[in-house]
């Protein structure tokens, strides 16, 4: 039936294992529940090893880091039953419904489902910044998501048929941080395939510190900009590279890169202040892509 799939890195699953267990054991489905830590050799992992304890449960601590996209690949591969529910290992469940919601979806008979994401009501000053993208950005009801479909789907939280999951699989070639949900959304896009987006969100646990969230943003920029420079993706499809289309047409984005290397430490100290701005981060990102665009 449900096969429950848990990427994680250096953090401890063990609750939200515990969480996803007793609620599958009181819907009476048959499911299994899969952890994979992706290489961090975490000393962590010797709680993750608790999950083993569990019904129908294994945890397993890769020797080697993959990348993202590649231990979902994994994750997918060791799984057995129709359906495949993804959840990352810093998600807390917050609905006692969470399963059965699920199971409500898959009479529906859909490729694609996706529950969405929430974020706490507040956090520390020194997480203000991925908190406040989270809220603002990320965490949409699924009647906005359902208005942009493929876009508005994150693979957190994302229950998929197991063969149309092997038909698309994540792309290999990514195993850098970011941007690895674009590119499968981009797939299920091209298919065509059909998207369900329910309200039946799980609660973003481990909110990046400031400086944290700043470099994993210009890793992402990173990757996105590898993406975009081998053609994983169509451009119209990203709305932040159809601005960077424009602004290159119009030659701007030297002008922007240039603002970018003379604005870097104002960055840093605004964006991991107390009171970051979401105007400056925006900002930022576009700065940050023209310039790392233009090298080689």
């Amino acid at each position: 039936m449900l096969s429950i799939l848990i990427p994680t890195y250096n953090y401890n699953t063990y609750p939200l294992a515990v969480q996803i267990e007793n609620l599958a054991v009181k819907s009476g489905i048959q499911f299994e529940i899969i952890c994979i830590d992706d290489g961090s050799n975490s000393i962590l992992n010797h709680k993750n090893e608790k999950i083993n304890t569990l019904t129908n449960s294994q945890f397993i601590a890769a020797e080697n880091n993959v990348g993202l996209s590649n231990n979902r690949n994994v994750l997918a591969q060791a799984s057995k039953f129709d359906y495949l529910l993804f959840i990352d290992g810093d998600s807390i469940i917050i609905d006692d419904f969470f399963i059965t919601n699920y199971l409500e979806a898959i009479n529906k008979n859909t490729d694609v489902v996706y529950g969405g994401r929430v974020h706490p009501k507040n956090v520390e000053s020194n997480r203000k910044l991925r908190w406040k993208y989270g809220v603002y950005v990320e965490d949409l009801p699924a009647s906005v998501r359902k208005k942009n479909t493929y876009k508005c789907v994150l693979f957190n939280n994302t229950l998929i048929k197991k063969t149309i999951f092997n038909n698309i699989k994540f792309e290999k070639s990514i195993v850098n941080y970011g941007h690895e949900d674009t590119v499968f959304a981009y797939k299920i896009n091209k298919l065509k395939l059909s998207v369900l987006h329910i309200d039946n969100p799980i609660l973003h646990g481990d909110v990046d510190f400031n400086e944290v969230f700043l470099s994993k943003t210009k890793k992402s920029l990173n990757n996105l900009n590898s993406i975009y420079k081998t053609n994983l993706v169509d451009s119209n499809f990203i709305t932040f590279l159809k601005v960077f289309n424009k602004l290159k047409l119009l030659k701007l984005n030297y002008l922007l890169a240039y603002f970018y290397r003379i604005t870097k430490p104002y960055y840093r100290l605004q964006l991991t202040s107390k009171h970051p701005s979401l105007f400056v981060f925006n900002v930022f990102r576009l700065t940050y892509f023209c310039n790392i665009n233009l090298k080689k």
